[in-house]
């Protein structure tokens, strides 16, 4: 084959340091503008970006010139530097340090689109910690 071909859908997630429910209404979508115009920058069409209070969730195509956890380094620190900047808030805003990564095959992308779409109904019945427990024991990760 004389040209190579790359299409990797990836579902990240990553939350505020210690879980603070710093993410409310009046920056949400400021931060996931930030974030999109971010990833469009490094080369990574975004399908969605949501999220709760305390994690936010990326459903985007992965530049095949970057490894994820660039990308995902890359807009943790810029966004939260773009918040504290913006001083959206009274606290210093962090990121958690971690985050998970999964890949997303085409014919699931309109399901995790709109579970990523759903967020805030969805977590009316599951908080986010558990969320993220469920989705490292769904692909085998962890001790869980």
């Amino acid at each position: 084959m004389s040209q190579s071909f790359t299409k990797l859908w990836i579902h990240v997630i990553w939350a505020t340091k210690h879980r603070q429910e710093l993410i409310d209404y009046s920056i949400d979508k400021k931060l996931y503008d930030f974030i999109h115009e971010e990833l469009i920058h490094l080369g990574c069409p975004v399908r969605i970006i949501n999220g709760m209070s305390d994690h936010v969730h990326v459903l985007f195509l992965q530049n095949p010139q970057k490894t994820i956890s660039d990308i995902v380094e890359q807009i943790k620190g810029s966004s939260s530097h773009f918040i504290n900047r913006g001083e959206f808030i009274l606290e210093k805003f962090a990121w958690q340090t971690g985050y998970a990564a999964f890949s997303v095959s085409e014919s699931q992308l309109d399901i995790v689109y709109h579970y990523i779409k759903n967020q805030k109904k969805h977590h009316l019945k599951k908080n986010g910690q558990d969320e993220f427990d469920e989705f490292v024991k769904l692909h085998g990760l962890g001790n869980k």
